[in-house]
């Protein structure tokens, strides 16, 4: 189903609400997520200049971005797997089925009561390379990106941050994309189709080809540029408010 068509149907089917189904979960693992990995990304950054005695360099920008989202997404599984069954159920709704799910709670209670506890870490390894990447993208970019302007003599104001913020979110959707879309078939599935990741990729592949991998790249874009773009900015205001150095 393409962009727009997919936009129609949920309008139809689940109308304006549709939306924002899983909400409150996204938000939850966002409050988990990026709190931990933006915070273990300065400390190492931070370390690792102090060794140097200069700024870090790209690769080990990179390899710090990608053990910060490792440690953010671990922590924020869970919720990130609940946001996306409560997101899948909108097939549900559209079938005139009911939902499985009535909201935060009752998705946890029910996924434990029927998996166990470890069935809030499916799609455990999926998620964890997943969000790697996106931090190699989200991060590193940014970071670079600013820092690459900085040099060449802009302003550290909001249209800097606004222009890192948007590098940043197009290398993260780049990178992360594939790892994305086994994620979230692993997670939504519940039905043990896929053995593990790899046979999710070749299962993908294999039936729909590689630029199936990267199905839902520009909705992905347009959720991320956003994001960066609010994140990033408010971020910088608010360490530049509380006297804090820039990013």
């Amino acid at each position: 189903m393409r962009f727009h068509e997919l936009i129609v149907n949920i309008l139809r089917t689940e109308g304006p609400r549709g939306f924002y189904r899983g909400l409150s979960p996204g938000i939850l693992r966002h409050c988990i997520y990026s709190t931990s990995r933006i915070l273990l990304y300065e400390k190492l950054r931070s370390e690792m200049a102090q060794r140097r005695g200069s700024e870090a360099a790209l690769y080990q920008k990179a390899l710090i971005g990608g053990a910060s989202g490792l440690l953010g997404q671990a922590l924020a599984s869970p919720a990130d797997l609940v946001k996306v069954r409560m997101q899948a159920d909108g097939r549900n709704v559209a079938r005139n089925l009911p939902a499985r799910y009535s909201g935060i709670a009752d998705a946890f209670t029910k996924i434990v009561r029927s998996d166990g506890f470890l069935g809030l870490y499916a799609g455990l390894g999926p998620n964890l390379t997943r969000a790697a990447l996106v931090n190699i993208g989200e991060l590193t970019a940014y970071d670079s990106a600013k820092h690459f302007l900085l040099g060449k003599g802009y302003p550290d104001n909001v249209g800097v941050h606004a222009g890192s913020a948007f590098i940043s979110g197009f290398f993260a959707t780049l990178l992360s994309c594939p790892a994305d879309v086994v994620k979230s078939r692993i997670m939504a599935d519940g039905s043990g189709m896929y053995r593990n990741m790899l046979d999710c990729l070749l299962v993908t592949v294999r039936q729909e080809g590689v630029l199936a991998l990267y199905k839902g790249f520009l909705p992905s874009w347009i959720r991320l540029a956003p994001w960066q773009l609010t994140f990033w900015v408010v971020y910088e205001e608010l360490r530049k408010l509380s006297g804090m150095k820039s990013f």
